[in-house]
């Protein structure tokens, strides 16, 4: 008997020994770079922007921060940086909802940017849990609360990290383990910033983008058996009320911050979806962007930019890999547009892009 007690005395102290030492190669190495910029090791980065972003707000040195959805993924820091003339960190978020935009501006805002810009997506504004209880993104981990850290040290996925960063910083195995990494079950595998959530820089455009993915993408979501779903989580009051709280809130916390907000160039095929399959759809998308911009042009901080109803972009459908998506070519373009300020909307006329959108709109005819 006593010796079972002694074996389980002695299984239970190499249990606690063990993770201990994985908390403690976590805090050492630091792969998220939490605590501190990576010297021990070369630094990676992950595509989970959600849990990036923390280390990245920490890590990097930036005076502007670059925000949006899927539309604004794509897009690589030093593109930013050499068309708005800024020293960028890019914070967009696949699906991310305004609370979570919100919130992890203003993370970046208290670390020094004080230049925001963010690409406004109308379905960021529907309805979803409150940040505090988000299943999505660890609040504690971007405070840096007991709580996050902790979840943060004692996370075996972190451990499994950390000792794949350490191997690959040996210099006989940086080579051939840095080539495999993503192919690996490894989620820290980029070793360049500038590449998180990029495409490939040798990647077939034409091939992703162009007319016929568009058109597929378009008859997919207008067809009945799916078309509800075009106006799912819409709704004007809960829309309106959670960009009065997630945009205006924060951009009235910080007028000392400059603000360029723009509506993408959706594909005129996103807009006509919604007047074919879900018209109540398109109109509330239509009355909250109408509060926004109103609301938006009323502020001095903002600079807002609209991109929806140029048509020589939003008309040719080689430009997008399904209704909304658009190519890298459009992503420069926009760059372009912000540096040049040639799409701003005009406080006196704040309605004046979104009535051209709706003529467009009404008039455009699908050619199958």
């Amino acid at each position: 008997m006593q010796g079972s007690f002694t074996n389980l005395k002695r299984l239970f102290f190499a249990s606690i020994a063990c993770v201990l030492g994985a908390a403690a190669l976590t805090y050492v190495v630091d792969p998220l770079q939490l605590f501190r910029p990576s010297r021990l090791v070369a630094a990676f980065y992950s595509d989970d922007t959600r849990v990036q972003n923390a280390g990245l707000i920490r890590s990097q040195s930036f005076d502007t921060a670059f925000m949006g959805t899927s539309l604004a993924i794509h897009y690589r820091q030093s593109d930013i940086d050499r068309a708005l003339g800024v020293h960028s960190l890019k914070l967009a978020m696949t699906g991310s909802n305004s609370r979570q935009q919100a919130f992890v501006l203003e993370q970046a805002i208290d670390r020094g940017a004080r230049r925001v810009v963010w690409a406004m997506d109308d379905f960021s504004f529907v309805d979803a849990a409150d940040i505090e209880a988000d299943p999505y993104l660890s609040v504690d981990l971007y405070r840096r609360t007991t709580k996050g850290i902790a979840s943060y040290l004692f996370s075996a996925a972190m451990a499994k990290e950390s000792l794949f960063a350490l191997l690959r910083s040996v210099p006989p195995l940086r080579a051939p383990l840095s080539r495999a990494a993503p192919y690996l079950p490894v989620r820290f595998a980029l070793s360049d910033v500038d590449d998180i959530y990029a495409l490939p820089r040798d990647f077939d455009v034409a091939n992703g983008y162009n007319a016929k993915r568009a058109l597929a993408a378009f008859a997919y979501i207008t067809d009945p058996v799916r078309s509800r779903f075009l106006g799912e989580g819409y709704s004007y009051d809960a829309m309106v009320r959670h960009f009065e709280r997630d945009v205006v809130g924060l951009i009235t916390r910080h007028p000392d911050v400059t603000f360029d907000i723009y509506f993408p160039p959706y594909s005129i095929l996103q807009f006509v979806a919604m007047r074919d399959a879900s018209p109540p759809t398109l109109k509330i998308v239509t009355d909250v962007t109408a509060v926004v911009a109103t609301r938006l042009t009323q502020l001095p901080n903002v600079r807002l930019h609209d991109f929806r109803a140029i048509k020589a972009v939003t008309h040719d459908l080689d430009n997008y890999s399904d209704v909304i998506h658009h190519s890298p070519v459009v992503d420069a373009m926009v760059l372009g547009w912000l540096r040049s300020g040639e799409y701003r909307v005009d406080p006196k006329a704040p309605l004046a892009s979104l009535n051209e959108l709706k003529v467009q709109v009404e008039a455009y005819r699908v050619e199958r």
